[in-house]
Parts: C-alpha cells; sequence; structure tokens
C-alpha cells in the first residue's frame, strides 16, 4: 500500500472514531469540556472559559495517533 493510502486509511479511521465519540457523546455523558483543569470564571457582566486539561487531553490523543501512524 502507497503512503497516501496508508494516510487516508488512517484519516477515515479518525473521523469514525470522532463521529462515533459525537454521536454517543451525548448518551455517555463525556466529561470533555468540564474536567478539573478547565479554567471558568463567571462574573456580573464577565464570562471567561478556557478549556485547558481538555485541549491537553485531545493533544496526547492525537500525538498517539500521529505516532502510531508514524511507526509504521
Amino acid at each position: 500500500m502507497s503512503d497516501v493510502g496508508k494516510i487516508l486509511m488512517g484519516v477515515g479511521l479518525a473521523l469514525v472514531v470522532l463521529g462515533a465519540l459525537v454521536w454517543l457523546g451525548g448518551k455517555l455523558n463525556l466529561p470533555l469540556g468540564r474536567l478539573p483543569g478547565d479554567i471558568r470564571i463567571d462574573r456580573p457582566g464577565f464570562k471567561f472559559y478556557f478549556p485547558l486539561a481538555t485541549c491537553l487531553l485531545i493533544s496526547v490523543v492525537l500525538t498517539a495517533i500521529a505516532w502510531l501512524l508514524r511507526r509504521r
């Protein structure tokens, strides 16, 4: 299989997994966006939200997937 084929298979698999998580996300009650490290400041007239822990978790997962795809 050519390199382009491997990349397309990896992207397709990632999209299937992402689609399944989004589809089941409401049913499974995933805590993405509400993790303990997410920063949320609610004050009268001011709201600030930065999902730091969620960003870090997504980064680790995507890095692991990229590392696995590169190994082959």
